[in-house]
């Protein structure tokens, strides 16, 4: 067995490999699908950013940068008009990213790859006027060093969140890889960027604490810095990866995580979607329910129990008396309840209204949790069962293995087109045909600067 001085090495020699393999990285070396891949998540997380536009913490966050904003160089994609400095706006989007919990994620491991290299890219692009071909190779790579980051280190409980540990690193490389930096300069920036991550608790979404959904959004910001001081010699060192996530957050060490693979196997493929407004250990949960009030049509007013056996990371969403908005969509109960009384799991079923919702509030109330055995193994490992006895007596049972939005089970390409377009049509009515172009990678979109294609599309 390996030491940890062997796996810091190891670790330091895997990052150096990843760099140089991205910094030598072409857009024709990557394989069409991936970049329909890398295409859907961009406008996907885009799409999640400009959801969040009307809720109140978020306008009083932007309004807040705003006031000490540098120069206008991006935009704050909130309908409001907001340009500000590229890292305020990265941070302004970031933290809206997250909030309504439709941004995509990565399957494999607990991540969000999408949402920790976008809102940088997105504000890193339109000041500096890349390409879309620029966006969506740079987006390719820093997914995959973020999600090959997220599996080379690991932990067995759910206590550190990714989006505080993780997102620094994959901005970080996603702005060096725009910029296209040379590897080891590259290097530097990630190493560093892992050091100024957050150390956010898990629990803090169970619980609701809104400080969650910034995350993102100040790795945003420490991963763009990250990048500027490496390049002008301020960095830390080739093995600061192992001596946060290993030495100092105590994960389990995977170095070959790193290089196994490499350009072979694309993290993008791995991706899941998402159009039920909750955490994605509740989806399976979300199925279940629905199938079940399909076999007891009109009962949610006459519901008597409700119970579900689930997973393990599942059963960590336990909380009958969510106090934010953010802890409903992390609330087994709340999901259960409001999926029952509005027939979906949209964002109209975790409104800061369906808080205080008498009929909401006595479902929650009739949720007990259980223990879904034995747990399938990938990608079956995030089940749900769900029973639902009705006034009379009537008891249903309903089954999900694995969610819809997945690799084993993706939704057909219609079905998030229509969500990107539902949701940026009203506030943004030019963005929608243009991230559709994007979606087919269009040659001529393809060569467009990014500031002129928001100029087109947000006025």
């Amino acid at each position: 067995m390996s030491g940890a001085g062997d796996d810091a090495a190891r670790i330091a020699t895997g990052l150096s490999a990843l760099t140089e393999w991205s910094a030598a990285l072409r857009w024709t070396d990557i394989p069409e699908a991936i970049r329909r891949r890398a295409a859907v998540v961009l406008a996907d997380d885009l799409a999640a950013i400009v959801a969040a536009r009307d809720e109140p913490e978020l306008i009083a966050l932007h309004d807040g940068m705003a006031r000490s904003s540098g120069r206008p160089e991006a935009t704050v994609f909130n309908a409001r008009g907001q340009r500000l400095d590229r890292y305020s706006a990265a941070t302004a989007n970031g933290s809206a990213a997250d909030w309504c919990e439709l941004d995509e994620g990565y399957r494999r491991v607990i991540c969000h790859a999408g949402l920790y290299c976008v809102p940088a890219l997105l504000a890193e692009a339109e000041a500096t006027g890349a390409t879309g071909e620029d966006l969506l190779r740079a987006l390719a790579i820093g997914y995959e060093t973020a999600a090959r980051v997220a599996r080379a280190f690991t932990w067995q409980t759910l206590t550190l969140h990714p989006h505080g540990s993780l997102a620094a690193v994959g901005a970080a490389a996603t702005v060096a890889a725009l910029r296209r930096l040379p590897a080891a300069t590259a290097a530097a920036a990630i190493g560093s960027a892992a050091t100024m991550v957050v150390p956010g608790p898990f629990n803090h979404t169970v619980q609701g604490a809104l400080v969650r959904n910034v995350w993102p959004g100040v790795g945003a910001w420490a991963g763009m810095r990250a990048v500027d001081w490496a390049e002008i010699g301020i960095a830390g060192r080739p093995e600061s990866l192992h001596d946060v996530y290993a030495a100092a957050f105590a994960g389990d060490c995977h170095p070959q995580e790193l290089t196994d693979e490499l350009g072979g196997a694309w993290a993008l493929a791995d991706g899941y979607h998402k159009l039920h407004a909750c955490c994605q250990y509740a989806h399976s949960a979300v199925e279940a329910m629905l199938g079940a009030l399909d076999r007891l049509p009109g009962a949610a007013a006459g519901i008597r129990r409700i119970h579900i056996d689930t997973h393990w990371r599942g059963r960590k969403l336990d909380n009958a008396r969510p106090a934010t908005t953010l802890a409903s969509k992390f609330s087994m109960q709340h999901i259960l309840a409001s999926t029952a009384a509005h027939g979906h799991a949209g964002a109209e079923a975790f409104h800061a209204s369906t808080l205080a919702d008498p009929a909401v509030s006595a479902l929650r109330e009739k949720v007990s949790i259980g223990v879904f055995e034995p747990e399938p193994a990938w990608p079956n490992d995030r089940p749900a069962r769900v029973t639902v006895e009705a006034a009379d007596g009537t008891r249903v049972t309903e089954e999900c293995l694995s969610a819809r939005g997945g690799p084993d089970r993706p939704f057909a390409p219609e079905e998030i087109r229509a969500k990107i377009a539902g949701i940026v049509e009203k506030p943004y009515p030019r963005m929608a045909p243009v991230l559709l172009r994007l979606l087919d990678l269009d040659p001529e979109l393809l060569a467009t600067p990014w500031d002129r294609m928001v100029a087109e599309t947000t006025r």
